[in-house]
This record gives structure tokens, sequence and C-alpha cells, in this order.
């Protein structure tokens, strides 16, 4: 029998479940490093057969020669240097947090829709305002037979669509390739080309921007894209930040010409607990939820993670071909 497997750990989210990570199908020997301090990396590294990590640079690698799977934690490779990895080293990913993030994208628009924001403050200042008590009091909306136009169609947007349906909302999707087949493609009412962008926000009820960032999608929602929304529209980001102007998308919100938004993502993201002066900037608005990126951040997506992570040593490990390699 060949000797175990040296793995080391240097991401902190995945290393607090150590547990999910060992159950292989034999014992290994595993590291897992304080991804604080640089040299506990570099050491744990140093001499790994296997590295499990959401970012890897050239420094990280001092000593990896010997690596030869190197693993993200998500579906996301763009913080691992690519260029670091040894010769013949197998690059994979994992996934699992789609119908996470489609739960918070249908609670936010919910949190909007039904008005829970002001009637949550208006019953914490001791007002009782409903249609009954108070004439004027708006009354909220239910999601059923409005539509949903997603900007973007993968993973995410194939589980917003799937619960979005169950809501009896109609979806319709903005795709690079429109008449492609492929998974989800039963759920889409309708389908728009990635050039017909005013036409399905114009369409749409909730708009959910579920992108990857690209040169071509960075701004690609600005000031005249938010003008074709009607003024009960409601925008959802669950993708990245600079999709979306955020000049314009704070001067759609305070002079109401949108109904709300939902921000999970940001155009600056801090490294610690304090939030950036843009989310003060935002809080300051009504109709608006707002949340530090963790609308995939269950732990039921963490705990498939580490599953995946450990099906793929025991492939490594056996000499099998591994999933999800996308180098």
């Amino acid at each position: 029998m060949t000797a175990p497997l040296r793995i080391a750990v240097t991401d902190p989210i995945i290393s607090a479940f150590a547990d999910d990570l060992r159950r292989t199908e034999r014992e290994h020997e595993w590291t897992f490093a304080d991804a604080a301090d640089p040299a506990s990396v570099r050491a744990a590294i140093d001499g790994a057969d296997v590295v499990v990590c959401s970012r890897l640079t050239a420094d990280d690698m001092n000593g990896g020669g010997h690596v030869r799977l190197v693993h993200s934690i998500g579906a996301g490779v763009d913080r691992i240097d690519l260029a670091q990895l040894p010769a013949g080293a197998a690059l994979c990913n994992t996934g699992h947090h789609g119908f996470a993030i489609a739960e918070h994208v249908l609670m936010t628009a919910l949190m909007l829709r039904r008005r829970a924001i002001e009637a949550d403050a208006q019953m914490r200042g001791g007002e009782w305002r409903t249609i009954a008590t108070a004439p004027g009091t708006p009354y909220h909306r239910t999601l059923d037979g409005s539509t949903l136009g997603l900007i973007g169609y993968g993973e995410i947007g194939r589980s917003v669509a799937q619960l979005a349906k169950a809501f009896g909302m109609r979806v319709i999707a903005m795709r690079r390739h429109p008449d492609a087949a492929g998974p989800g493609s039963e759920l889409l009412d309708r389908v728009y080309g990635e050039h017909q962008l005013h036409p399905l926000l114009g369409e749409s009820d909730v708009v959910v921007v579920t992108a990857p960032l690209t040169e071509s999608t960075r701004g690609l929602i600005d000031a005249e894209a938010l003008s074709h929304l009607h003024p009960e529209t409601l925008i959802i980001n669950v993708a990245r930040g600079p999709i979306i102007d955020e000049d314009a998308l704070y001067s759609a919100l305070a002079d109401g010409r949108i109904g709300g938004a939902a921000i999970d993502v940001w155009w600056d993201a801090p490294q610690g607990t304090e939030a950036p002066p843009v989310v003060h900037r935002f809080a300051a608005l009504d109709r608006v939820v707002l949340t530090p990126h963790y609308s995939g951040h269950a732990r039921e997506v963490f705990i498939a993670r580490a599953a995946d992570i450990a099906r793929n040593i025991d492939l490594l490990d056996a000499g099998l071909p591994l999933e999800r390699q996308v180098r």
C-alpha cells in the first residue's frame, strides 16, 4: 500500500469542517495552516501532495513542487495563481452554493415585496399600521404572477428559476447562447440574447444578477439600463458588485425610480469586520436589504463541499479520474 497523502489545508472556513474533510476511505496526514501567518501556510504546503485552499500565491508555493492536486474550496479559482501549479498538477473546484443563494434571493424579494422591513420598523416603534387601522397604508404584493428576470443562467440562475417557479413566477433569462438547450432550459418562459438586456429589464418585476464579472459585464447595469425598469421593480445582486454601476443604482433608489434592491455583493469589500463607506451610503436608503456577501454561506454548503474534496482525495489516492477538474 502506498504511503498516506500529505494534505495541507490553508483556508480557515473549510478548516472548521475538518471532521468532514477527514472522512476519506483511509487516513492521511493532514496539516491545517494558520491562514493569517504566511510562514505557517508555506510550512504546511512544503512537501504536500494536496493543497485545499481559496487562494494560492507564488510565496505560498515555495516548496510546493510535490503538489499533485490543488482543490479550491468553492467554485472560483481566480485567487489561485495557476502559474505556480507544478506541471501535471490538477486543479479542482466545488459548488453547492446555488440553492442557498437562491433561497436568499427569494427571501429578500419577499422581504421587499411584502414590506417586511417597514412593518418591522413600525412595530418596533410601537405602531400597528395595517390597511384596516391606518388608511393609506400600502398593500403588499405576492410574487405569484410576477416576472423574474435573470442576468446569467449558470448554477445559481437555475436554482433561482426553480424556486421562482414554485412561487408561481414567470422566469426569463439573458444568456450568451439563447438557443442553447441544457439543464434548466425547461424552466424558462423566454430567453434573451446577451445584447437584449434592456428588453429583459423592461419585462421584469424582479431582476436578479447572477452573471460572472468579466470585462463585458463590468458596469453592464448602468443608468441607461436602470431607466428601463418599472417604478416597482426590484433588483437583487448576488454576483459581483461592479456589474452594477454604484452611483446609478444609488440615484435610482434615492429618487424612487425603482422599487427596491437587495445587495449582497459590493464594490469595495473590507478585510476585517468594519463595513466600508459604500455600505453606510446605501444604509441610509429605504427599501434596501443589505448583506455582507453571505448568501451562499449556509452550513449545508460547506458540508457538501468538504465531502466533494474528500471524494477527490480518495480518487487521487486510487489513481482514478477526478471530479470537477478545471485544469
